[in-house]
């Protein structure tokens, strides 16, 4: 199967995942890459052309052991007819759980056929410098593995005439998924004298739950505590500091900091 262009579909606030993408598509070396960014609030409601002869490279972050929440209306929305697509999960150093199955169903759902898959490993939301899980990553060593799955994700697809002839994958996880945890009205918080209300933070927010007029605010129960705003912000404002997140940074530092690799299913 030869195509002309590689599609990047991804819901990624803090960009790794969209990282990861970039170095798939680079591997691939498919001539046209076009990108599709689902994680801005009006991709929700945006009309999508259906999807067809060429390859999706389909990846989202990995929030609890699931594929995000507010991705999976977005992803509902794709339209595909017997499109091949790459699945990818990108998670924190901690487990991805069954994330990667829950894309690969919803990837099906929408008319893609999953050719292959991965589960990469990129900074955790609720890192920072005193609390380190996974900083800088993806880091090269990540994005030359990237790129060298890209370029078996080709070799695969080189000289088969047809969708039907490509094996279809089978990747990890349990069904029914994981149970995701109950919302909590906690968000990251934004210090008034380094602040200087430039509108990052909102323009950032994938849930438009940040407000900037004399003040910043934030809706707590909108939030979903990517963490967007925190490693943007040009003045160190916007920081997280509910005790809960605290608690849990710690015990990500504490028990994930065996590094892992990234996994790949063909």
């Amino acid at each position: 199967m030869n195509f002309n262009t590689v599609r990047l579909v991804y819901f990624s606030p803090t960009k790794t995942t969209q990282k990861i993408l970039e170095g798939i598509a680079q591997g691939a070396a498919i001539g046209k890459v076009e990108h599709l960014d689902l994680t801005p609030p009006e991709a929700k409601t945006a009309s999508q052309d259906e999807m067809q002869d060429e390859l999706v490279l389909l990846g989202v972050p990995v929030y609890g052991g699931r594929v995000p929440l507010e991705a999976v209306p977005k992803l509902q929305q794709l339209k595909a007819n017997a499109t091949p697509a790459v699945i990818i999960v990108v998670y924190g150093n901690r487990e991805f759980e069954d994330a990667l199955l829950e894309l690969r169903d919803l990837a099906r759902a929408s008319g893609f056929i999953p050719v292959a898959g991965g589960a990469f490993i990129g900074e955790h939301s609720f890192a920072s410098d005193t609390m380190p899980i996974a900083n800088g990553r993806p880091d090269p060593e990540d994005l030359k593995k990237a790129k060298e799955f890209g370029m078996m994700i080709r070799g695969k697809l080189k000289g088969i005439d047809s969708i039907d002839a490509v094996s279809q994958i089978e990747v990890p996880g349990n069904s029914p998924y994981k149970k995701r945890r109950e919302p909590a009205e906690i968000s990251p918080s934004t210090h008034g004298v380094p602040c200087t209300l430039c509108g990052t933070c909102a323009s950032l927010c994938p849930v438009a739950a940040i407000t900037v007029e004399e003040t910043v605010v934030t809706d707590k129960l909108a939030c979903i505590l990517c963490c967007a705003c925190v490693k943007n912000c040009p003045t160190g404002a916007r920081v997280m500091e509910e005790p809960m997140i605290k608690q849990m940074a710690q015990w990500l530092n504490t028990n994930c900091q065996l590094r892992k690799e990234p996994e790949i299913f063909l």
